[in-house]
């Protein structure tokens, strides 16, 4: 009988049960795909007492994660309790006494990748990490694998469930940003402290990732720009949809003349592209390569079993490649170790794109002769304009969307027309995407 691959499972949170209940539920048709049985024999959790979506049988369970990482006699540890510490020390104990790793752990690869990566090559092991980044969606195989043959020019995502659910609510229901982000908590897709998700970090981590087997360069998640949805408002969203586009959460990355682009931003897309119908907490991505153009990925990005589905493949390719030369696995970060380079990433007042401006102003005549004057004398064009009138002594709201501009013209454009006697407080200010 063809010997098991013997699998060390650390953390039976949501993603963990869904691990084992995938493994047990296709087994044979995972056996069939790798050319051997996948066995999960250990698992370290750390409420042992707690009632669990799996069955457990055969499976020795302890609360020590450092036995599973090193005494236990497995093949490969799966991490998927998240964080920094101590998921980094596990994994790389585990390393060194020569198990390959799995992990979903998009924060601490963004945050210290690097290291990892070199150790586990160090040692001739794997690090295998499909689901760090949207769920069940094969992204990464996808870049690495089957998009080699191209030159990646720039990829673009809805990538943050929790944000894509808050923004749906926003535009779909009416809702404001505080009772759509409650929603999203009552619903589990927020956490108690939501800041990780809507303040863009989360996002900034996928985006580190895919940008780095993108691109052929290191993780560089301090060089990321980040921008969360905290500042979008019910205005925003209505003015959005009036001039014909939506407002999601993006990470992008791109390559320019000058530099690389890595961003997360709240972002203004024409209602009719793949990303802007991309609703609730389903995640897309839609990349550009050289040779086949563009190419959109769709699906769900967490929970437990697509999520799952993610580690299990990477499971299988460890299986696969057990006792072959280290020379035939993939590498990590998609290029050959020597030629991940350095790229200059470019600061955020470096970029050039187009702009959402949504003012409140005093009802009184000339104010739009006034702002798309400071706008025309900075040569920056007007691609679209909306303008409310008041009600009852109300004061006039005005939305524009310029043309592709560099950052900081537009920024210095807009300090002049903040300046000016009759704008209001709490103005608005996005990107803009066309994806031409």
């Amino acid at each position: 009988m063809t010997t098991p691959l013997r699998v060390g499972l650390i953390g039976l949170g949501t993603v963990g049960q869904g691990v084992i209940r995938v493994l047990r539920g296709n087994a044979d048709e995972i056996a069939r795909r790798a050319g051997r049985p996948i066995v999960v024999t250990h698992v370290a959790a750390r409420d042992l007492g707690r009632k669990r979506d799996c069955k457990l049988d055969g499976i020795t369970v302890v609360s020590d994660a450092q036995f599973v990482a090193r005494d236990a006699d497995v093949d490969v540890v799966v991490e998927v309790i998240g964080g920094i510490s101590p998921a980094r020390e596990l994994i790389l104990q585990a390393i060194a006494r020569g198990k390959s790793i799995v992990t979903a752990n998009k924060a601490l690869l963004a945050e210290d990748g690097n290291r990892i990566f070199a150790a586990a090559r160090e040692r001739g092991v794997m690090v295998a990490f499909e689901a760090a980044v949207a769920g069940g969606i094969p992204i990464i195989k996808a870049i690495r694998e089957g998009l080699a043959g191209n030159r990646i020019e720039e990829l673009a995502g809805v990538i943050n469930g929790t944000c894509n659910y808050i923004l749906t609510q926003m535009t779909e229901r009416g809702q404001d940003f505080a009772t759509a982000l409650a929603e999203a908590q009552r619903l589990g897709y927020a956490e108690a402290d939501p800041r990780f998700d809507v303040e863009g970090v989360d996002a900034s981590h996928k985006l580190t990732i895919l940008a780095a087997i993108a691109f052929g360069m290191p993780l560089a998640f301090d060089q990321v720009a980040i921008e969360g949805i905290t500042g979008v408002q019910a205005q925003d969203i209505q003015a959005a949809r009036s001039l014909g586009y939506r407002i999601k959460h993006l990470g992008i990355a791109k390559r320019t003349g000058k530099g690389v682009e890595l961003r997360t931003q709240t972002t203004l897309i024409p209602d009719d592209r793949l990303l802007a119908k991309v609703d609730g907490v389903l995640n897309s991505i839609v990349l550009k390569g050289n040779a086949v153009g563009r190419i959109g990925f769709y699906g769900r990005g967490a929970g437990g079993d697509p999520t799952a589905s993610a580690v299990v493949a990477d499971l299988v390719d460890v299986a696969r490649l057990s006792g072959a030369d280290r020379r035939h696995f993939v590498p990590a970060l998609a290029f050959q170790p020597d030629s991940v380079r350095e790229l200059p990433v470019l600061p955020i007042g470096e970029i050039e794109s187009a702009q959402y401006l949504r003012l409140r102003v005093a009802d009184t005549p000339g104010v739009l002769k006034a702002i798309t004057s400071i706008l025309a004398e900075s040569d920056i064009s007007i691609e679209a304009i909306l303008q409310k009138e008041p009600r009852g002594g109300e004061d006039a709201t005005i939305a524009i969307i310029t043309s592709v501009v560099p950052e900081q013209r537009f920024n210095a454009a807009l300090d002049k027309i903040r300046r000016l006697p009759f704008v209001r407080e709490g103005l608005s200010r996005f990107r803009v995407e066309h994806f031409d």
